[in-house]
């Protein structure tokens, strides 16, 4: 088999010593003087570095649940957002909102305030680093137009980066769209509107309950469920949720049953089966017992028993991955 020849350094491409590689088209030279083209060099790296997965993106920010709920499980919820040095001028407010008219990644609002959607299609693998970026463009875009979606850098700041981590996240559930228009508009355009139309139709019934963190009550057609993001590491609360489940003490009363479990953004979020009757305000007290159990169970280091390694494997087994 012949040799193959060493590669030549591109004429007149600079070579790059010290500092970042430009980015170039991917079949251009490497701006580093390899010689090679750019995809091959260091733009594998980059595209590596941007479809590369992070498993909590959220991560870091106050009310991570709350992120992962809104994100996976809210059909229509808002949250004030505060930014580390405050508003930038000519804008009153920024509002994380679960989805917005028509897809749109993010909105300026003809009074300058900013809408920020979070169900919306990404184009990496690092869904803050995809949202920081709507949000840097929504805060420099003209007031009443919407933000388009695009590929984001690999090197752009991350939400992490933009919001204040003392600030409170405190998500608002909603019945339905109506906060996509302003109350002082005095109309939605036939586009929202039609918009707002299909969404209140699709939209679950959802409440956020008040006295434990990030759990949610939703309401179907035929049985009602709770749907609690939790924070714990994963294999840790497999484990609690089994001792319990063995001990019968993992359901929220007379008719009720924990059916398994979703897998969304590096954490796990239980599930139980409610009756239709059963409200959002019943399962507080309940939810508010159950978290003191849970509590206990995640203190025990003694090895599961047989029993607790089967409850644990019928958990496993109804895990089921949203992200």
């Amino acid at each position: 088999m012949a040799k193959k020849r060493p590669q030549k350094k591109a004429a007149g491409a600079p070579q790059v010593t010290h500092g970042e590689v430009p980015v170039v088209g991917a079949r251009e030279p490497c701006p580093c003087g390899s010689g090679r083209r750019y995809k091959a060099c260091h733009g594998r790296a980059a595209a590596h570095a941007v479809t590369e997965l992070v498993q909590r993106p959220f991560e870091g920010l106050a009310g991570e649940c709350d992120w992962v709920a809104l994100r996976e499980l809210v059909p229509a919820a808002t949250a004030p957002l505060r930014l580390k040095g405050g508003l930038p001028e000519g804008v009153p407010s920024v509002t994380l909102a679960t989805v917005l008219p028509m897809a749109w990644p993010a909105l300026r609002r003809d009074d300058g305030s900013v809408l920020l959607a979070l169900q919306n299609d990404t184009s990496s693998g690092d869904l803050s680093r995809d949202l920081a970026d709507t949000l840097q463009r929504a805060l420099d875009a003209a007031p009443g137009t919407p933000v388009a979606a695009r590929r984001v850098p690999a090197e752009g700041p991350r939400l992490q980066d933009l919001l204040d981590a003392e600030a409170a996240f405190e998500p608002v559930v909603h019945t339905g769209f109506e906060f996509w228009v302003p109350e002082s508009a005095d109309g939605a355009s036939p586009e929202v509107a039609a918009s707002l139309e299909r969404a209140n139709e699709a939209a679950i019934p959802t409440v956020k309950l008040a006295g434990v963190d990030a759990a949610y009550w939703c309401e179907t057609p035929e049985k009602n469920h709770l749907r609690w993001v939790m924070p714990h590491p994963e294999e840790e609360l497999l484990d609690a949720l089994a001792r319990l489940h063995a001990a019968g003490a993992s359901s929220l009363g007379e008719d009720t049953r924990l059916v398994g479990s979703f897998r969304a953004h590096g954490l796990v979020v239980p599930v139980w089966d409610l009756p239709s009757a059963m409200t959002a305000e019943e399962c507080e007290k309940p939810a508010a017992e159950f978290a003191e159990r849970l509590a206990r169970a995640l203190a025990s280091d003694a090895p599961l028993t047989a029993d607790e390694r089967r409850a644990r494997g019928g958990l496993t087994n109804r895990q089921v991955t949203l992200s």
